[in-house]
């Protein structure tokens, strides 16, 4: 392991990649390899539709990575993401049975998670107690209020949601894509725009840096603790009703653990745990990578599924490394 951290802290310090960039770089890298690996190794596999499909099959993930990102960029963490995915697939599915309109069932969850961050965040920030212990007791309320609508799967039998399930969306040459991937692709664009064009982002970037110096500096520090927790609980609920259309169904246990597939794809993507560096679009790299290991255990078929965790950790062990050798190098220009 030392020689390992020797090596890159080597190849960093000789890289004119800015010390920031690297750890995208290097996940971009780790994924067109493992691509081209599952390309050399499967006949039909690098082809344009299965590189479509890692989209549709997690665009889910891809939005609940985004909202992750802004909450681990100002140091925080939020454990609820998973369990808030599978309220909101019963709260749809609940609302649509009692005969509810599905435009205002959507709203309805949107706000319903907005505002479970947004009581989170003010614990947190407020009462000064730590994300994990807050999000966790989140987790718990959020799974528990699944088994108090019901115990069952509830379908989803609505024109609608089965109508956005079922379409596909052509893009030429027999690829295409479904309409979850085009919100995914709209919640990455303005989650980029937000962080890196507005006031709001760059208080997000030095909260996560030195929150006392951002508050000496006199930027909101409150508004952005809270705000990204906010950010977060919108962005559970979306992912929600994005695998209600993937699934057409509510049920308590959907999105066991997809919580932590959001932070390993947020680390993968090169977001510091400690906050105040990452990038959006690095959280989405580590998601297409979580989504390649999936792809390639399935071409495999003789392999047992658990073989994507033990995979994901040693990856997840490799980036904090990657992470702790960075950080002892410093910024770069």
């Amino acid at each position: 392991m030392t020689a390992l951290v020797e090596r890159v802290r080597s190849a960093a310090a000789g890289s004119r990649v800015p010390t920031r960039f690297l750890p995208v770089v290097v996940t971009f890298a780790l994924f067109v390899l493992m691509f081209a690996g599952g390309g050399l190794r499967y006949e039909s596999f690098a082809s344009g539709q299965v590189l479509l499909n890692l989209l549709i099959d997690n665009s889910f993930l891809v939005v609940l990575a985004v909202g992750m990102t802004f909450v681990i960029l100002t140091g925080g963490i939020d454990l609820s993401v998973g369990s808030v995915v599978a309220l909101s697939t019963m709260v749809a599915a609940a609302l649509l049975r009692a005969g509810l309109g599905p435009f205002v069932v959507m709203l309805l969850v949107l706000a319903g998670g907005a505002v479970f961050g947004l009581a989170m965040g003010a614990v947190i920030h407020y009462l000064e107690i730590q994300p994990f212990i807050v999000t966790l007791a989140g987790m718990f309320l959020a799974r528990g209020l699944c088994y108090v609508i019901d115990l069952e799967s509830i379908p989803i039998d609505d024109p609608l949601f089965r109508t956005v399930a079922q379409t596909a969306i052509p893009l030429g040459d027999e690829l295409f894509v479904s309409p979850s991937v085009l919100v995914a692709l709209a919640v990455v664009a303005a989650a980029v725009y937000v962080l890196h064009l507005t006031r709001f982002g760059r208080t997000v970037y030095a909260v996560g840096g030195s929150a006392g110096s951002a508050m000496l500096m006199g930027l909101r520090v409150a508004q952005a603790r809270v705000g990204v927790y906010v950010i977060s609980g919108a962005c559970s609920a979306l992912a929600g009703l994005l695998f209600t259309f993937y699934m057409l169904s509510g049920y308590s246990l959907h999105a066991v653990g997809m919580e932590l597939d959001a932070i390993a794809a947020v680390v993968i993507g090169g977001t510091l745990l400690t906050g105040g560096s990452g990038f959006v679009l690095g959280s989405v790299l580590g998601v297409l990578v979580l989504g390649t290991i999936q792809t390639i255990l399935s071409f495999e078929g003789t392999l047992s599924s658990w073989w994507s965790r033990i995979v994901i950790g040693l990856l997840l062990l490799v980036f904090v490394v990657l992470q702790r050798v960075l950080a002892r190098r410093g910024p770069a220009a």
